[in-house]
């Protein structure tokens, strides 16, 4: 298909948000579909309202997704196709900015190309993937899958893997996280810097200044997960 239109990768806090996920057949958006969509819709910080519908996907789950997930055959069969499920998410979302775990290179694929080939609308939403936040606001953890950035804050991660539990994880992680964003963000302005100074375009994470062999640069706080750099 042509390149995806989507909207903007945004590294902030805000209060009103819709959280997603997604169970899928497999890892491949070119080859796999989706079988579970759920959703939370936050406003003002509190949860609003909840989607969530499992997706026949008109072919037989494999094995391996089964054991990630639990959703079997047996399951979808009475499930609506992905033309109602998709639609109703997208109607859910509205405009809304989209939060989700790893969604930059998974989930946002996956519900773009559903909504095109289902029903020729284009999901371009600006969306915060929570896994960029973490790996800026959590440095000292040495994995970042949503299980682990939960246990950090003491969130239950019970039910994992099933796209509705996720969304109520990761809910009350990323209020946890913009908690440490907002207090990142006003001690780096009170240094002086600008948003454009502070945000690493390649993982997301906070430019610092520092001072190297060859002058001053701004240099990646996740180094050395990240080597990013720039002059200053």
């Amino acid at each position: 298909m042509a390149a995806r239109r989507k909207g903007k990768r945004l590294n902030e806090y805000v209060e009103n948000y819709v959280v997603f996920d997604l169970e899928t057949t497999g890892i491949n958006p070119e080859r796999d579909v989706i079988i579970e969509i759920s959703a939370i819709k936050v406003c003002g910080g509190e949860i609003a309202a909840e989607y969530s519908t499992l997706v026949n996907p008109r072919r037989h789950i494999p094995a391996g997704a089964t054991r990630v997930n639990g959703i079997t055959d047996s399951m979808v069969k009475d499930a609506p196709d992905i033309e109602k499920a998709i639609g109703g998410f997208m109607d859910f979302a509205g405009s809304s900015i989209l939060v989700g775990h790893n969604i930059h290179t998974f989930d946002m694929n996956f519900a773009y190309d559903a909504g095109w080939e289902a029903l020729r609308k284009e999901l371009d939403n600006d969306y915060i993937d929570t896994l960029y936040m973490a790996r800026n606001c959590l440095p000292q953890l040495s994995h970042y899958k949503l299980t682990d950035v939960a246990a950090y804050f003491h969130i239950n991660t019970e039910g994992a893997h099933r796209a509705l539990n996720d969304c109520r994880m990761n809910q009350k992680c990323y209020e946890e996280l913009g908690k440490i964003w907002k207090k990142s963000k006003e001690e780096n302005i009170g240094e002086g810097r600008t948003e454009a100074e502070m945000e690493c375009p390649r993982c997301g994470g906070i430019l610092c200044l520092r001072k190297g062999k060859f002058g001053t640069f701004y240099g990646c706080k996740n180094f050395p997960a990240c080597r990013y750099t720039r002059n200053a």
